[in-house]
């Protein structure tokens, strides 16, 4: 019996998941990762070469089996555990659509579920770490100002590392009304936010002193000493130079690991206690969910507190013939069920 299986991987990374679904490449590299430690366990567990791998030597116990040995071998933390099985059922599922004879295996594996772990909420700084942050940047040179607009752009329009690489000099409107940057996100979807008069004011002042042709629209906004588009490396390195800057000269502050994603997270918990609707702070992040949106309102302490005590004030309207002891110990009935 022919062997499918090699095929199948093959015509899944090489054409389903780029080309089809525009996955990123990130996404992409991290699925090649769960394989290549998919083909470690069977050659380590079952003494099965990758190119011998079939379709029959995958079982739902062996898949199973292959999650746990990530966690006691590995000691993936179970968020890795889940994104490795994440990749496993992404492939299953374009098995089911592709290979008949292969749907009650599919069924199985895909019937694996994902282990349950804490949820913490995303890390993210306060206004304040936000302003010392913001002022670490040596304005009085032109690679300051850059640095300065390189954090400020990728707060205020919540952009990941690989949107804001790929930013264009067209992609940037900055209208006196209102300014807009285009941000191509993840499966190549476009989405256009809004930019800060603050924002744009750095924008534009990067552009003077960095003299930027604003007429070349199809040249990248971020460049290195050379004109070459800065990759996520490079950001990275400047994220983590004025980090630990801000460290020094406040060491009482930024604590968690600091990362862009954080700044990230740090705009959409601002939108969320700022009371925007979570629909638009989806389109906003480009989520493909509002599953993943809602993750900010489920684990924000603060939302919940105002949440709660909006919910207090709202059963308690229409109470007036209730004495303000009946009252307040309504309240905190309420109050409790966040515990």
């Amino acid at each position: 019996m022919k062997n499918n299986f090699p095929e199948f991987l093959t015509t899944f990374f090489n054409q389903y998941m780029e080309l089809e679904k525009g996955l990123s490449k990130n996404t992409i590299s991290s699925y090649s990762d769960s394989f290549l430690l998919f083909f470690s366990y069977y050659r380590d567990a079952y003494g099965i070469a990758p190119d011998k791998i079939t379709f029959q030597e995958i079982t739902r116990g062996r898949v199973t089996d292959f999650c746990n040995w990530l966690e006691s071998e590995r000691h993936s933390s179970i968020k890795t555990r889940n994104l490795r099985l994440t990749a496993i059922h992404s492939f299953f599922r374009y098995v089911e659509m592709h290979a008949p004879s292969e749907l009650a295996l599919c069924k199985e594996i895909l019937g694996i579920p994902m282990k349950k772990c804490e949820r913490k909420p995303p890390a993210h700084l306060s206004d304040t770490e936000l302003k010392l942050l913001f002022a670490e940047p040596d304005i009085r040179e032109k690679k300051g100002i850059r640095d300065l607009c390189i954090l400020t752009v990728l707060y205020d329009t919540g952009a990941r590392v690989s949107e804001l690489i790929t930013l264009k000099i067209g992609d940037i409107h900055l209208d006196k009304t209102t300014a807009t940057a285009r941000l191509l996100g993840k499966g190549r979807k476009m989405r256009i936010v809004p930019i800060s008069p603050a924002t744009a004011n750095i924008i534009k002042a990067y552009y003077k002193s960095n003299k930027k042709d604003i007429t070349a629209t199809a040249s990248p906004v971020f460049t290195n000493s050379r004109g070459e588009a800065l990759t996520r490396p490079g950001i990275n390195y400047i994220l983590d130079k004025y980090v630990q800057l801000a460290r020094e000269h406040h060491s009482d502050k930024f604590n968690p690991k600091i990362t862009a994603h954080v700044l990230r997270h740090s705009k959409a918990t601002n939108l969320l206690l700022s009371d925007t609707n979570l629909v638009y702070i989806r389109d906003f992040l480009g989520h493909s969910s509002i599953v993943t949106t809602e993750h900010y309102a489920k684990t924000n302490p603060e939302f919940l507190r105002r949440a709660i005590e909006k919910n207090a004030q709202d059963y308690s309207m229409g109470l007036e013939h209730y004495s303000q002891k009946e009252k307040d110990d309504l309240t905190e009935f309420l109050r409790n069920f966040r515990k």
